[in-house]
């Protein structure tokens, strides 16, 4: 130990009377004895490792232990000798000042702010030195201690928690210490609201695109869905509102006896249910008994909808025009067959989905001979129905609206005959998931739909299997029809698990039938749906979004399985359609890390960043350098 750890006062070495010596050992914890007994250790196992190693141990300087035998020494010289009265107060003075100085280096310790190391306080140092070597030693596992806070002794383990004046805690303070931590922590954690990324994709998927907070009409729907069972009547409220209500409230599974009559008044003519599984048959009886004047009745999953309900409908319901019902399986053919008898010369629209025990060839029938005003049909998955019902509805001069979903195969020679008989006077024709199992190819249905629809605004041509692409070209090349508005021709494509390239000549839509969509409807067009049309190319959607192109209406567009689109791809669509809302990109892996302009919904990219444009300059800026700003994030 250097002469500097003395007190910075050279060779001068700490004097001063025994009792006070032995006070500050005693006062700090510190045995006399064990200070030898660790310097005796520490010089033997000097000499074992070389005479380098005990000439630097001796001549070093003066070590902790040297000091206090010469301190004891001399506090035993003098209490055996008497002093003169001068030298015992300069020794008194001197064994005070270092007191103090020990003192302030305890003091100095425990201030937040930290000391600048430098020559002028070396000495001040050295006695912090000092006072961390007389500390008390942390006791070691297997040793018994008192915990400091409720005193119980304990043993000591490896895993005992320090208490907050350095002691140690015994294992039910120390646990009780942790769970106080831990609150603390989480209390001063700030909180960042963050909605679950499920009811983010829910709002996207429902066409909810929030930015910024919600509209007061928004806020006082949902707080209405919440207490459901506390609302005695809605009141005056448009159509709207209450058709929105109801999508809400059978979204959250509440529409049941208790809440639908808040959607009944005596002077609706719209009654509309999406989610019916929960009414019992009384409750549809209660429907038409409160609103007798109901033109137009909507009813999703009415699986409790059976004859007597039919029978109380045709006797109460006179203005009926407009029937949309899914699941009504409890209604017999002879019940249709009344309600069209009764209510055909009024019945202006009829939906249909999910029927499998009724509604039968002879039903479709009766509908086209007792319904002669019939605009739109729609029957889909309605499993009774086949080859009889496309025959009778070539009789169904009025319809310019027409769906047709069936389960049974249905020879293509019949959908073309009826196309041919009601082509010319439809405005919206959807044949989904028509097959031939004895024919190769039905592209004669897309040529009559070609040479006969000349007023067509919306197009659904899905599920198929067998059309080529050439007749996809071929359909919209020199169609005299007006630029389609809607258009879904989705999973048209070969399905040969053994041939996932596909054959030779492509089967569904490609490049060449993409093409010639785009260049016939792309100005009016304002939806589109062409996923899983995995044979059109890079190349085709790099030049039909090129940007030299530019398609004012389109909305809403779903790329969902294919394959080829990746970032470049949707850059493109962002800079060549300006109105655009909603773009669908599931199964497409790589589009990745993609800025969304202002607006844009874009959805199922799991590798996609949502980079929100904050101002309206910025995007008339990338669109008008060529969507050079869409890209990836660096």
């Amino acid at each position: 130990m250097s002469n500097r750890r003395a007190g910075g006062r050279g060779n001068n070495r700490i004097r001063g009377p025994h009792s006070a010596l032995t006070d500050f050992l005693a006062a700090n914890n510190i045995s006399a004895q064990e200070i030898r007994d660790s310097y005796r250790q520490r010089l033997e196992q000097s000499e074992l490792t070389g005479s380098e190693n005990a000439e630097n141990a001796d001549n070093g300087g003066a070590s902790l232990a040297q000091e206090l035998e010469g301190l004891e020494e001399e506090a035993v010289q003098a209490e055996s000798s008497a002093m003169a009265e001068e030298r015992s107060r300069k020794r008194k003075r001197d064994q005070d000042e270092v007191i103090a100085k020990i003192k302030k280096g305890k003091g100095s310790k425990k201030a937040p702010a930290k000391k600048k190391k430098s020559d002028s306080n070396d000495g001040d140092s050295d006695l912090d030195d000092i006072t961390n070597m007389y500390k008390k030693a942390k006791p070691v596992p297997g040793q018994l201690e008192n915990c400091e806070v409720c005193g119980k002794r304990f043993t000591v383990t490896p895993y005992s928690k320090a208490g907050p004046e350095g002691g140690l805690l015994c294992t039910p303070c120390g646990k009780e210490m942790t769970k106080e931590v831990k609150a603390t922590e989480k209390a001063a954690k700030p909180k960042v609201r963050r909605q679950a990324r499920r009811k983010v994709e829910s709002n996207r998927l429902d066409g909810l695109n929030l930015r910024g907070a919600k509209t007061l009409q928004q806020l006082c729907i949902e707080k209405l869905a919440q207490h459901s069972l506390d609302i005695e009547e809605f009141g005056e409220l448009p159509d709207r509102l209450m058709n929105r209500l109801s999508e809400i409230f059978s979204k959250q599974r509440v529409m049941n006896s208790r809440t639908v009559p808040l959607f009944l008044r005596p002077e609706l003519d719209t009654v509309a249910i999406h989610e019916a599984a929960y009414l019992e048959s009384e409750d549809y009886d209660k429907i038409f008994a409160i609103s007798p004047s109901v033109e137009k009745l909507v009813l999703r999953n009415c699986c409790q909808f059976k004859d007597p309900n039919m029978d109380y409908m045709i006797e109460k319901a006179q203005k009926l025009k407009h029937i949309f019902l899914t699941g009504a399986n409890l209604v017999s053919n002879d019940k249709w067959i009344e309600l069209f008898l009764a209510r055909g010369k009024d019945l202006e629209s009829l939906k249909l989905e999910w029927l499998d025990a009724a509604f039968a060839d002879q039903v479709v029938q009766s509908l086209v001979e007792y319904c002669p005003n019939l605009s739109r049909l729609k029957l889909e998955r309605c499993r009774q129905i086949g080859v009889d019902s496309i025959e009778a509805l070539t009789q169904a001069k009025n319809l310019q609206h027409l769906t047709l979903q069936f389960s049974r195969e249905i020879p293509h020679e019949r959908l073309v005959n009826l196309i041919q008989h009601v082509g010319k006077n439809l405005r919206t024709l959807c044949l989904e998931n028509f097959l031939d199992a004895e024919c190769e190819t039905t592209d004669d249905v897309l040529n009559a739909v070609h040479d006969t629809c000349r007023h067509l605004s919306k197009f659904r041509f899905t599920q198929n299997n067998e059309c080529s692409d050439a007749a996809y070209a071929n359909l919209f090349t020199d169609w005299t029809n007006p630029p389609l508005r809607y258009i879904d021709v989705n999973s048209t494509r070969d399905v040969d698990n053994t041939n996932p390239d596909g054959p030779e000549e492509s089967v569904g839509l490609a490049s060449n039938g993409f093409r010639a969509l785009m260049k016939h409807s792309g100005s009016k067009l304002e939806y589109i749906d062409i996923s899983s049309c995995r044979h059109i190319t890079h190349e085709t959607f790099a030049e039909v979004f090129d940007p030299a192109n530019t398609y004012p209406f389109l909305r809403e567009i779903n790329l969902s399985f294919c394959p080829v689109v990746d970032t470049q791809v949707i850059a493109s669509i962002f800079r060549s359609c300006p109105n655009l809302k909603k773009v669908v990109t599931f199964g497409c892996f790589q589009v990745q890390e993609v800025i969304v302009p202002r607006g844009i919904v874009l959805i199922g990219a799991p590798r996609a960043q949502d980079a929100i444009e904050q101002f309206g300059d910025v995007v008339m800026d990338f669109q008008r350098e060529g969507g050079r700003r869409v890209g990836v994030v660096a």
